[in-house]
């Protein structure tokens, strides 16, 4: 959670349910953190081609259009430094293995509670330099609950 003396963190927030992106908008409010929001991948390129430089991105795997993981991929190429926690209401393993291949640092399983998310959030920001290795335990319990 951020200082309140420090600069605010901004979390971008896609997701294609108005409901999810009002919910996690809360959640992360109440953790003092700065929200945008983007209701799509195609929005959430267009934010970031147009100045937007969040801190960390939440993103969305299922969506309409342009996918999650069509949009993690354009945001590297955009901010090849850019954190992004992916989430997803249908843990499928094959998308988080994806996921993290293609740069994701987190990925967390919708519904997700309040604590949940805001330990993924402090440890993605933590986490400094290049791109962390795959966390075999989330793909493996992933695969575990899809079979």
């Amino acid at each position: 959670m951020p200082s309140p003396e420090s600069t605010p963190i901004i979390v971008l927030v896609v997701d294609d349910d108005a409901a999810m992106l009002q919910y996690v908008r809360t959640l992360l409010e109440l953790d003092s953190y700065r929200v945008q929001t983007a209701n799509g991948g195609l929005e959430a390129v267009q934010l970031l081609t147009s100045g937007l430089v969040p801190d960390v991105v939440l993103l969305d795997v299922n969506m309409p259009g342009m996918d999650g993981l069509e949009t993690l991929r354009q945001l590297l190429q955009i901010r090849p430094t850019l954190k992004v926690i992916m989430c997803s209401g249908a843990p499928d393993p094959r998308k988080a293995l994806e996921a993290f291949v293609s740069g994701a640092q987190e990925f967390l399983t919708k519904p997700f509670r309040h604590l949940y998310l805001s330990a993924t959030l402090e440890r993605c920001l933590a986490s400094r330099g290049g791109r962390p290795t795959v966390p075999w335990n989330v793909v493996q319990e992933m695969w575990d609950t899809a079979n």
